[in-house]
């Protein structure tokens, strides 16, 4: 395994997933479809068009994106394990990469059909989307310590984010010139517009994932089909690794306190455009220049971390990051115009990125050294994410269906990230493993 270990051409390919993917993270559930759903998703020739009809219950068009994006991590945590489990048995991870990563991206361009009044195709499509982007991330993840030793993972890691978040950038300029300079394509509508951008993340998505395809190994098949249910493994494998981490003090510490922050953060992610227009009322073109600058601050972020990470651990990394995220909490409830919203995306894109980063980097780092079936144990990880995207993102939702008023929502994110602080500090005190890159 080790002479298979760190091959550059093996290292760059898996990066560039990042490259590939992150255009998803950035125009749809972050800058242009956020601000074009609740325009297009609408009942037309009803008196309130905004409240929509979801199998006989009417929903504020903001919240059936809250709850969308609830549904989609849902199916992901309760499906992915199985999914993980059956591409151990049959050693066929790359396979199950690949049908995910055609699964988002096809929905991505069925987006383009997505018109005013049509939105039953706009929250399927969109569905759809998040489903293969986060399916195909948990067999990405999962190749981390099958092709790169440990004293890598921290820059390997904070390489393909930046290499995500640069290529997401490059195709959402390309898109907001369509947007803001219609003359340019022949003055076609800001409608037109958006519709194209979410068939161009499609296009892009499958035609650059093609690289990683081409050079990641095949996996090695580690579980024998010894009974009919062979194809529910992957929940016994999930139970077998909460068995494990069990036994692991530090795994087990780590997963809680990133089960919390992880809610702040992703909540935050898919949920700060409409933050920005609703409570504040900021225009489109601000709201997409906004999650530019995110992006653009994620980059330094990511790299900063990885350096604390080196320097200090990677515990005492994610204490100083999550320090900050409540920093950033206490400001966004303050936040009344779009110079200091601007400053708080500032902060938001720095510890975005680096506690995105430093998450994977460290979980790879907690696995035990001697596991095979890394898929299994990653889903594990995976399914603390999704669960903890649900609960926050259906919270925020319930926020909005019900008092209309996010912003006291924030005490909420804080709460979270008080709550990982404790048990990070714990895992000062359990000095059972190094977690210091060399």
């Amino acid at each position: 395994m080790e002479g298979k270990l760190n091959q550059p051409k093996v290292l760059t390919a898996w990066a560039f997933y990042d490259w590939a993917n992150s255009v998803h993270s950035l125009t749809i559930t972050s800058a242009i479809f956020p601000i074009y759903f609740p325009i297009a998703a609408v009942m037309l020739g009803a008196s309130n068009p905004t409240v929509l009809n979801i199998f006989g219950l009417q929903i504020p068009n903001t919240a059936v994106y809250s709850y969308t994006i609830s549904l989609a991590f849902l199916f992901l945590a309760v499906g992915i394990p199985i999914f993980s489990g059956i591409s151990d048995y049959l050693g066929n991870k790359k396979s199950f990469m690949k049908g995910f990563c055609y699964l988002g991206s096809v929905s991505c361009m069925i987006l383009y059909f997505f018109t005013e009044g049509n939105y039953w195709l706009g929250t399927l499509g969109f569905l759809f989307s998040i489903i293969g982007w986060g399916g195909s991330i948990v067999f990405y993840n999962s190749y981390l310590p099958e092709i790169a030793s440990p004293d890598r993972f921290d820059k390997l890691s904070a390489k393909g984010f930046t290499l995500g978040y640069v290529g997401s950038v490059l195709l959402l300029l390309q898109n907001l010139s369509m947007v803001l300079k219609p003359e340019w394509y022949g003055n076609i509508s800001g409608g037109v517009a958006s519709r194209i951008s979410f068939l161009t993340v499609g296009i892009w998505w499958i035609v650059f994932a093609q690289i990683p395809f081409y050079y990641l190994p095949k996996s090695i098949k580690t579980k024998s089909i010894e009974h009919k249910h062979w194809w529910l493994g992957g929940l016994k494998e999930l139970r077998n690794v909460l068995k494990e981490i069990k036994q692991l003090p530090v795994v087990r510490n780590y997963l809680f306190a990133f089960f919390f922050y992880n809610m702040g953060a992703q909540t935050v992610l898919f949920l700060g455009a409409l933050f920005g227009g609703q409570e504040l009322h900021l225009p489109s073109q601000s709201l997409i220049i906004t999650i530019l600058i995110i992006q653009l601050i994620a980059i330094p972020g990511s790299y900063t971390c990885a350096y604390l990470s080196k320097r200090f651990g990677n515990i005492q990394a994610l204490i100083s990051i999550v320090c900050i995220w409540i920093i950033v909490c206490f400001y966004a409830y303050k936040v009344v115009d779009e110079l200091n919203f601007f400053i708080l995306a500032g902060g938001i894109g720095f510890v975005m990125g680096g506690i995105q980063a430093n998450s994977r980097a460290t979980y790879a780092k907690l696995c035990p050294r001697n596991e095979k079936d890394t898929a299994s144990f990653f889903s594990f990880y995976d399914v603390c994410e999704r669960l903890s995207t649900v609960i926050g993102t259906a919270v925020f939702g319930l926020f909005i269906q019900f008092t209309g008023n996010m912003r006291n929502g924030v005490f909420f994110l804080i709460f979270l990230f008080l709550i990982s602080l404790f048990f990070l500090s714990k895992l000062l005190k359990l000095n059972s493993i190094a977690l210091k890159s060399e």
